[in-house]
């Protein structure tokens, strides 16, 4: 193999070119910005997005960074390109489209042979690097010195061997597991821990697999179901489509369970829903929020009663955070939204082999995961009659058992449940156990619907206004008068949930730097609001039928007492016996 050293340090990554640009392209996939490489020569040998097609192009003359960063062997940052002092010789200083750039050198025996850089375009890519920035310099430098070491091997490289190897270096180092399929979802690559996640540790030859998404998305990730050799497993991952002949696709995953308690974890020490987080003047929610600080640390169980979209969860959280568990795990279930054949397992665990499908390595329930901490069970009203009784005994017990063990695990949980039903009616109707309603029921909490509390609807939506017009980067000039009418005569059937998916949609539909006024509102209220304006005729007829019916009870039914009802009604006899005729009356 040549020594890099004795060649023109400008040709090193040039050889290289084809290759870099697969590095490139694989970076910008993952961290969604544009990404070039350049050799000491200041040509760009490899770039993506906008600058893809700018290759072999000399940047000498567009501004100092690189240079520094040859210079001085150092990672250099501009985070206001056009300003910055390595911007004064760059002809496109005064109209930069770029608001964020780093660089990191390449080296190859103390030699600085190219730098590697991230641009971003937007505001959003900017803010996504530095609050990363600690990670993606990290990860920056180790992509650069991983370059420089493959320069060396040029001679032995595959044109696909060298992607594999980028990303099984980089997702050991953030612990994922990596799995590169070709066009037929074939398994080319799958790292260590890869394997480790999905029990191939000892496997060896090729492997057939089926990479099904379950639908359910959560920030960054996505939920899937694996079958590798006719094994599942649940995760969560990233799946990158990649324009290549021989690989498609590389998807990056890490174990469901581990991300679960992760997350948890993370929840505990970096997001508080405390009383603050609860929006409300009103004295309903004054009282509300006086009552949830006076029993925030007791044990006793707290059921939520309220109509759908009225915040029940958010008083829940409220619960955990203001009382002596907030350093626990707040864990929360739909009752309602997850199959009735997998609640049981869902909140009790399961043992080993407890059932068909089942993790081989078996699970922990979520009272487990809430072990001093809380469990929200969410419409609760939905939970089967056979599960309620076990759900009774681990209230009154403190103790759980897994699907499939005779043997006990105590548990410290505080449960709090919610619901949108009735369910005192619905133990009238044996839908559901009168203990449990009881044991569930021993601090009861009621949440007001919005309409009844319409001086909290100017406050909630001000602050969706703010947060929705932040997040789409919009800004809001002012807001008319008309807006505000409609917005609190409105009866917000879906409680604060549809007020806020209502100033979603507004938000978006609005042009930047626009009034917000009522022609933004959705069609349906615009309707609602008018029908309320109407006549309710229907009303008027009941009144009637109920005026006539009195007039019955008071004077009676026969022929005179007809003709005085009439006269006391200022209507003729004939019309009197028309109305008795519509209301089937007499």
């Amino acid at each position: 193999m040549p020594n890099p050293g004795s060649l023109p340090v400008q040709d090193v990554l040039s050889k290289m070119q084809e290759t870099a640009g697969k590095y490139a392209a694989v970076i910008s996939q993952v961290l969604d910005v544009d990404v070039e490489i350049i050799n000491a020569s200041l040509e760009r040998i490899a770039g993506t997005g906008r600058l893809k097609d700018k290759l072999n192009h000399s940047i000498e003359n567009q501004g100092d960074l690189y240079k520094k960063v040859i210079e001085t062997g150092k990672r250099q940052v501009i985070d206001n390109p056009g300003e910055h002092a390595f911007c004064k010789n760059c002809p496109q200083r005064l109209c930069c489209e770029e608001t964020f750039d780093m660089g990191a050198p390449i080296r190859l025996k103390e030699q600085v042979v190219g730098v590697i850089g991230l641009i971003c375009f937007t505001e959003e890519q900017k803010f996504h690097i530095q609050e990363h920035f600690d990670i993606y310099t990290r990860f920056l430098d180790q992509i650069a010195e991983l370059i420089a070491s493959k320069t060396l091997e040029i001679e032995e490289m595959e044109r696909n061997h060298a992607v594999i190897e980028l990303l099984n270096e980089i997702i050991d180092n953030v612990e994922e597991g990596i799995i590169v399929l070709d066009r037929k979802q074939k398994i080319l690559k799958i790292n260590s821990i890869g394997r480790a996640v999905l029990g191939l540790e000892n496997e060896t030859g090729s492997f057939s697999v089926k990479i099904i998404p379950s639908g359910n998305d959560i920030p960054t990730f996505s939920e899937y179901k694996v079958i590798v050799n006719g094994i599942l497993r649940e995760v969560i991952g990233r799946m990158f489509e990649i324009n290549n002949p021989d690989y498609n696709r590389i998807f990056m995953f890490k174990d469901a369970e581990l991300a679960k308690v992760q997350a948890l974890a993370l929840a505990a020490t970096k997001e508080r829903f405390g009383l603050d987080s609860i929006s409300g003047e009103s004295e309903a929610i004054r009282e509300l929020k006086e009552r949830v600080k006076k029993i925030a640390s007791s044990n006793s169980t707290v059921l939520i009663t309220g109509e759908s979209g009225t915040g029940k969860e958010l008083f829940a959280r409220a619960l955990h955070e203001e009382g002596d568990r907030m350093d626990g795990s707040f864990v929360a279930v739909n009752c309602g939204a997850i199959p009735e054949g997998l609640l049981e397992s869902e909140l009790f665990g399961y043992v080993k082999g407890a059932f068909t499908g089942a993790d081989p390595k078996g699970k922990i329930g979520l009272f487990e995961q809430a072990d001093r901490g809380t469990l929200f069970l969410d419409e609760i009203g939905d939970m089967p009659i056979y599960l309620q009784t076990k759900l009774l005994r681990a209230l009154e017990q403190k103790i759980i058992s897994r699907l499939g063990s005779n043997t006990t695990v105590k548990v410290d949980v505080r449960v709090i449940a919610a619901t949108n039903q009735d369910l005192e009616e619905m133990v009238a109707e044996r839908a559901f156990r009168e203990d449990l309603f009881y044991r569930l029921n021993v601090i009861p909490l009621k949440i007001p619907p919005l309409r009844s509390r319409k001086e909290d609807i100017h406050l909630l939506a001000s602050g969706f206004i703010h947060r929705f017009a932040g997040l789409f980067g919009k800004r809001v000039a002012g807001i008319s008068q008309g807006f505000w009418d409609l917005i609190e005569r409105y009866a917000w059937p879906g409680n604060v949930r549809e007020l806020q998916n209502t100033i979603e949609y507004v938000i978006n539909m609005m042009e930047d730097q626009a009034v917000l006024t009522a022609g933004l509102l959705p069609e349906k209220m615009k309707i609602s609001l008018a029908n309320c304006e109407k006549p309710d005729l229907s009303s008027l007829e009941q009144m009637e039928e109920k005026l006539l019916l009195k007039a019955f009870e008071l004077y009676g039914s026969d022929g005179p007492a007809k003709r005085l009802i009439a006269e006391k009604m200022g209507i003729g006899i004939a019309t009197l016996y028309r109305k008795l005729k519509k209301y089937d009356i007499g």
